[in-house]
């Protein structure tokens, strides 16, 4: 198709490195990082529009201190910005924010 540019969106993960080195070998990109200070260089540099990332998978202790970095993207299309557990595991949080995700995409919570 003439002038039709075809976009290869990528997978990332971020987390400690233990998190986040099962993802490798599953070929998604990762991004080990050791606090939130670090999570956040990251996280801008994934999120710019011209890395293409449309999901990316972060460690719940790192979402509440990086809060206002994700709340950019909360309405938005990309990318997704999905919660996971770390290797001490889950906070709960990822169940939260699935929730609050789902009512916001159907208007009830069906996860009850």
């Amino acid at each position: 198709m003439k002038g039709c540019v075809s976009v290869m969106y990528k997978i990332a993960v971020m987390g400690g490195g233990d998190t986040v080195i099962g993802f490798k070998a599953l070929g998604l990109d990762t991004f080990p990082v050791s606090d939130a200070n670090e999570a956040r260089a990251v996280f801008a540099k994934i999120t710019a529009p011209e890395e293409n990332y449309a999901v990316i998978y972060l460690e719940e202790r790192l979402s509440l201190e990086m809060a206002n970095e994700i709340s950019r993207f909360t309405n938005k299309v990309y990318p997704a910005i999905i919660l996971i557990p770390g290797r001490d595991g889950s906070q709960g949080l990822s169940l939260t924010a699935l929730q609050d995700a789902v009512i916001r995409a159907i208007g009830t919570d069906i996860l009850g």
